[in-house]
């Protein structure tokens, strides 16, 4: 698994917005595009732009669905047998983004299992 610092952000920050960072990738979206349609999409549910339910209506809106992990399968594991297409990652408190194999995100998360994955 190849990985590569992302970190879209203005600010640079990198703690507190990996559903945004994630997502930007995922859809090819700017940071703020993409954090302004997570919080309409938490206003409209009444629920934080970071919560999975959130996130995860914005991700069905761009035409991807969800599908569990197999147990214990870690975002390396994940990578390496998904060389093509785009996947945003659940981890435990994390989400990542994976582009042709390539773990995008501000820090190599490889070790950690993956929970569920959206895909187009």
């Amino acid at each position: 698994m190849e990985f590569r610092y992302f970190n879209p952000s203005p600010s640079k920050r990198n703690v507190g917005d990996c559903t945004v960072r994630a997502l930007s990738k995922a859809t090819g979206r700017d940071w703020e595009r993409t954090y302004a349609g997570l919080a309409l999409e938490g206003f409209i549910r009444r629920d934080m732009p970071s919560s999975n339910a959130v996130w995860g209506s914005y991700l069905r809106h761009h035409g991807y669905h969800r599908e569990l992990a197999p147990d214990d399968m870690t975002v390396e594991e994940f990578a390496d047998l998904h060389p093509e297409g785009t996947y945003v990652l659940a981890l435990s408190g994390h989400v990542v983004c994976i582009q042709d194999g390539v773990l995008y995100d501000t820090w190599n998360s490889g070790s950690e299992i993956v929970l569920y994955f959206w895909k187009e």
